[in-house]
Parts: C-alpha cells; sequence; structure tokens
C-alpha cells in the first residue's frame, strides 16, 4: 500500500514519544532500527533472543519513563550507547563478535594478534562499558530525582555498577540451571574461565571508577 506525504505528514506518534527531545527520540530510533538489522540471518537464533529482550523492554518503556522522569540528552545517549553494544553482542552471542576480522581486513592484523589472545574479548569489553556508560544516568537520576548530594550520587552509581553486574552473574548462574547446557554455555560465554564473572564485575567497577574520575575532573575544569 502507498502512503502520499499528506498522508505521512499527518500522522501522529504516541504522545510519549512526541514529548521526547529530538535528540532522544533519534537515539531510541537508532537502537530499535539496529535491534531489527541485528535478527536479519540471525547466526544463534535459539540464543540471541535472551540477550535482546532487555533492549526490546528498554525501548519499550523508555518514552513513558522519560516523560514521567526526563533525563539529559547525553544521558540517554549513554544508555542507548550501552544497549548498542549489547545489540551487537547478542547478534553474535559475545563470545563470537568477530572483531579480530573486521579490524584484519581494515588493517591486516588484528588485537588477538598484538596482545596474544586466546578468547574472545567481547564480552569484556561490555562489562567495562556498563560502569562507564551507566555512571552518568545514575547519577543524574539521584542528583535530579532522588535529592541526593554530589558525593551519595556518585557512590550509589559505582555501588549500582557493582550490584548489578553481581546480580547479573548470578542470573546468568541460575540460567545454567534452567536451560539445555548449550544454551547456557553460548549465553553466558565463560569460554573456560573459571573467573569470568570475577573479571566481569571487576571491569563494570573500573568503568564507574573512570566515568567518575572524569565527571570529577570535568567539574573542576568547569
Amino acid at each position: 500500500m502507498r502512503f502520499r506525504l499528506g498522508q505521512l505528514q499527518s500522522m501522529q506518534l504516541p504522545a510519549d514519544l512526541r514529548a521526547l527531545p529530538a535528540a532522544q527520540f533519534r537515539a531510541l530510533a537508532a537502537l530499535a532500527l539496529m535491534l531489527i538489522i541485528a535478527q536479519i540471518d540471525q547466526p544463534f537464533p535459539e540464543i540471541a533472543w535472551l540477550h535482546h529482550v532487555p533492549t526490546v523492554l528498554l525501548l519499550v518503556a523508555a518514552p513513558m519513563l522519560l516523560r514521567r522522569w526526563p533525563l539529559s540528552d547525553g544521558a540517554v545517549v549513554a544508555l542507548v550507547l550501552f544497549f548498542a553494544l549489547h545489540t551487537l553482542g547478542g547478534r553474535y552471542t559475545y563470545s563470537s563478535v568477530p572483531y579480530d576480522d573486521w579490524v584484519r581486513s581494515l588493517i591486516g592484523s588484528a588485537p588477538s594478534d598484538w596482545f596474544g589472545w586466546t578468547r574472545n574479548h567481547y564480552d569484556r569489553l561490555v562489562h567495562f562499558a556498563f560502569g562507564l556508560l551507566f555512571y552518568a544516568p545514575i547519577r543524574e537520576i539521584g542528583l535530579r530525582w532522588l535529592g541526593q548530594s554530589r558525593i551519595m550520587a556518585a557512590i550509589v552509581s559505582i555501588g549500582f555498577a557493582l550490584s548489578v553486574g553481581a546480580l547479573y552473574e548470578i542470573f546468568e548462574g541460575l540460567l545454567t540451571l534452567v536451560v539445555a547446557p548449550e544454551m547456557a554455555n553460548g549465553y553466558n560465554g565463560q569460554q573456560g574461565d573459571m573467573w569470568d564473572a570475577q573479571k566481569d564485575m571487576g571491569l563494570a567497577f573500573v568503568g564507574s571508577l573512570l566515568a567518575a574520575g572524569c565527571v570529577r575532573w570535568s567539574g573542576r575544569r568547569g
């Protein structure tokens, strides 16, 4: 069915979407488009949906939540960037993200060649990004909506990265008891590392500390 330009212009977006600032609307729309593209020729359809459920929930709930509790464009973009990284990881179930192939095709060598890596480290990047990119939104929520002091907002934001990181690792552990072993192994992506959970939580902690340091430094400069 073909639509005329006038018909397209007369179509009304839901009120929650229309209330969003333009930058936030574009960021969420880009994430939604990325999520759709990630399903094209999906290489791991039996596992990928487990990764994509949180992103779908974010896209559904974000317009309503942001209308009720607005955040700055920077905070929303930080959240979208994290979920974009997560969406890419979900397409390849993290352990199979072919970043080595991508880099090698561009410059002839790859990170695993440089550092002697024997595992796929994309999951490490995303756990670090979780602490780094969630710091600003959680801090802003504390300052704007919970009345926290700057110090308390920083402590809570760092604690959020630690606590949610730990809960996620517990969830992964429980998942192994519920689903088929091959699905759990593909989702968890431990790749034979018995300290995988601790390293993931540590990287989220480091990411949040780095974000806190950047905020502190930028505040002093301002």
